[in-house]
């Protein structure tokens, strides 16, 4: 090829942003390959054309780009840093860790790298690992309260351990920002239910949730009215019959967080024909940007589904790295278009797990959420209300498609998991493997709260948890009131 001018260079380059702008992927990247082959070592167009790539699904092409930029610029900072989050996303463990490590020398004292590190080894089930890094950080860094709130969410601490004092002598500061606070309250009560100190756990937890709630209020009428549009616009939909000979299907998983999901995929997962999804999260995303986001949603007809389910399959096969048999997609919102789904993906099997609501309501106030996501989380009284819109949305499938739906109960599956997970499989459309008992061994990484859970055996020592909170769960038996807990 011969060079280009810079004027063409410049040219190229501000083309590559206006396709980019009106979505045109395929031609930014035909555009941006011209300005590669005439500039091979630059390392900013190669990282530019990894993340083309990667909205466009092509898995391949996107670590060729990502590499050939590391190898190009190995000292990038923000470089190394964007591309561990690519590995981890992809599934490139060995790759993201290395990232890590080079981070670390590079500043031995940032705190950062090391913890980005450690909470990647957790998720990946190397607890002990984690363990070293993270107390050694907060040896060094005593006042970084959310070390420990990520440090506990897979470590048990037995009475008497230093960090729980140390995290009481935190909490006793009065300059303590509010922001650390937060992170601290969660820790804490965790830690004080590990411990047995029960009485303990939700002064913390109140604490913590209110200042939660102060960074992102929740709007419970708008979220009403979200989703009554959602299905509504669904009502031309009629599921097609079911196929489970479709070259890549996906098994939706859904239900209230902290319901069993992680366990179901696990399950699922340990079979060698079906890939971890976790929360993929793009069908929804997909739908709203194809009919219109929440209450802005149009209806959709049976023939305007078909870009809808293959990009879809696009980007699963590219984040699950599978282009046939069965994958896991356990997003929380996929209740809200099992319609959509059914009618444009027919191979697609549709799990549902159900738990008992105060089981749920304790373990999802407890939990810490990204800001932003599940606002009701930090108010028991809305706990309540989004367990409810989550049946109501369940009902309504229910009613016009009773026969895709299969409802597993987390109690039954933890107390007699064998033929439930039988049960599971088959509605799967699999065969029986012996490895699906087997699940807390399966290795790759866990993208859930419930991580250390999913490392553990199947075990009913949950169940009925909530028991010991009844006199604070009292907001959320008011408004729960007369509904039945089934």
């Amino acid at each position: 090829m011969l060079p280009l001018s810079a004027a063409r260079k410049s040219s190229l380059l501000h083309a590559v942003q206006q396709h980019l702008a009106r979505g045109d992927l395929a031609q930014a990247r035909a555009t941006l390959d011209q300005l590669i082959r005439a500039e091979p070592q630059r390392a900013d167009l190669a990282f530019q054309m990894s993340r083309i790539c990667f909205e466009l699904g092509d898995r391949a092409a996107t670590l060729d780009h990502l590499r050939r930029a590391l190898q190009l610029s190995p000292d990038d900072v923000r470089l190394q840093q964007s591309a561990a989050e690519r590995f981890r996303h992809l599934g490139c463990a060995e790759e993201a860790l290395a990232l890590y490590d080079r981070r670390i020398a590079a500043d031995p004292r940032a705190i950062k790298p090391q913890a980005d590190k450690a909470h990647y080894l957790q998720l990946l089930g190397r607890f002990a690992e984690a363990e070293t890094i993270f107390r050694a950080l907060i040896r060094r860094h005593p006042a970084e309260a959310e070390l420990y709130r990520i440090f506990l969410a897979t470590q048990k601490l037995p009475a008497g351990d230093p960090l729980i004092r140390a995290m009481e002598q935190l909490w006793a500061r009065r300059d303590l920002p509010e922001g650390k606070r937060l992170h601290l309250g969660y820790a804490l009560a965790k830690a004080m239910e590990d411990t047995g100190q029960f009485d303990r756990v939700f002064p913390y937890l109140h604490r913590a949730n209110a200042l939660q709630a102060r960074a992102a209020p929740f709007d419970e009428a708008a979220q009403d009215r979200e989703f009554a549009a959602v299905l509504a616009a669904q009502q031309k939909l009629a599921p097609l019959p079911d196929s489970a000979g479709a070259p890549l299907r996906p098994i939706l998983v859904t239900g209230m967080p902290r319901s069993g999901t992680t366990l179901v995929e696990r399950i699922l997962a340990a079979h060698s024909g079906v890939s971890a999804g976790g929360e993929l999260g793009h069908a929804l995303k997909l739908a709203y940007h194809l009919y219109g986001a929440g209450e802005a949603m149009r209806p959709i007809a049976p023939g305007q589904t078909g870009s809808f389910a293959q990009r879809y399959l696009t980007l699963a096969a590219r984040d699950t790295d599978r282009s046939t048999g069965a994958f896991t997609d356990k997003s929380i919102l996929c209740h809200l278009i099992f319609g959509l789904m059914a009618q444009s993906l027919p191979g697609a099997r549709i799990v549902v797990v159900l738990r008992d609501p105060r089981d749920v309501a304790v373990s999802i106030y407890k939990n810490h959420f990204t800001t932003g996501t599940h606002r009701y989380a930090t108010d028991l009284a809305m706990i309540a209300g989004a367990i409810k819109r989550f049946r109501r949305s369940l009902r309504h499938w229910q009613d016009r498609m009773p026969d895709r739906l299969h409802l597993l109960r987390y109690e039954d599956l933890v107390r007699d998991p064998e033929p439930q997970s039988r049960a599971l499989v088959a509605t799967a459309g699999l065969d029986w493997e012996d490895a699906c008992l087997s699940s807390h061994r399966t290795t790759g990484a866990v993208r859930t709260l419930s991580v250390a859970q999913a490392r553990a055996p199947i075990h009913a020592g949950a169940a009925q948890g909530w028991t010991k909170y009844a006199t604070e769960l009292a907001p959320f038996f008011d408004a729960w009131g007369d509904e039945t807990w089934d």
